[in-house]
């Protein structure tokens, strides 16, 4: 499997795998490259719909230029425990981030999350966050009411500031907030059934809809349960 940059006439074919509504995985057997690299390439440079070869290649120069001014500013990556390759960590990093802004994760809201799940202790302080991701305290705290509405991550006091936590169920609690959003959407589409005639065309669609997102929304919370009962695993504490 090829390493390395991506080339012009990859891109191109990105470019034309997108056009030919090619999935992401389908383009990168093609290309002989990790899944992960084309949908970083393509989340990175405009999406499926915007994305353009020609532009993507010269933002790709551009951000390799300016990363390699930064690099010669400080050289020394930070230190990793457990043996760790800081290179390696730092690739990953950046997948796992794209991955989730592919999922539908906004970009500072992803490398707040990625921050936090990938750190050993699963939790941070918003200084903390600010200096690893090297943006404003601001930006980590909007970032931060926004996964805490979606049952990402909580805050614990300590002192005079507020750590940020994400717990090692962090996939059970999310999969359980998607199950009550959906429940109530169910709920909601219910409601309107009397409002338009259960008889009209309108009201017969949002039956249908609520008994649909009922039957999701249980199902979800179902999986969700027996998965955690049967798959969930305890992290060693991390040493000090």
């Amino acid at each position: 499997m090829p390493g390395g940059r991506l080339t012009q006439q990859e891109r191109r074919q990105i470019a034309q795998g997108l056009a030919d509504g090619l999935a992401y995985a389908e383009i990168a057997r093609k290309l002989d490259r990790p899944t992960s690299t084309v949908t970083r390439e393509v989340t990175r440079n405009g999406g499926p719909v915007g994305y353009r070869a020609d532009v993507a290649h010269r933002a790709t120069e551009h951000r390799t230029h300016r990363r390699g001014k930064a690099a010669s500013r400080d050289a020394s990556p930070e230190p990793q425990p457990y043996g760790r390759d800081a290179g390696e960590v730092r690739a990953y990093e950046e997948v796992f981030t794209t991955v989730l802004m592919a999922s539908g994760t906004p970009p500072m809201m992803a490398r707040v999350l990625a921050a936090l799940t990938l750190s050993d202790t699963g939790s941070l302080t918003a200084g903390e966050l600010a200096a690893r991701l090297k943006v404003s305290p601001a930006s980590v705290s909007k970032a931060v009411a926004f996964l805490e509405s979606q049952s990402l991550v909580r805050r614990e006091r300590e002192g005079r500031r507020e750590r940020y936590v994400v717990d090692d169920d962090i996939m059970h609690q999310s999969m359980m907030a998607s199950a009550e959003s959906t429940a109530q959407l169910a709920e909601t589409a219910r409601e309107g059934v009397p409002v338009f005639g259960a008889a009209t065309p309108a009201g017969t669609r949002l039956e249908s809809m609520a008994r649909y997102l009922d039957f999701v929304s249980e199902s979800i919370a179902r999986a969700a349960e027996q998965a955690r009962a049967i798959l969930h695993t305890k992290a060693p504490d991390t040493p000090a």
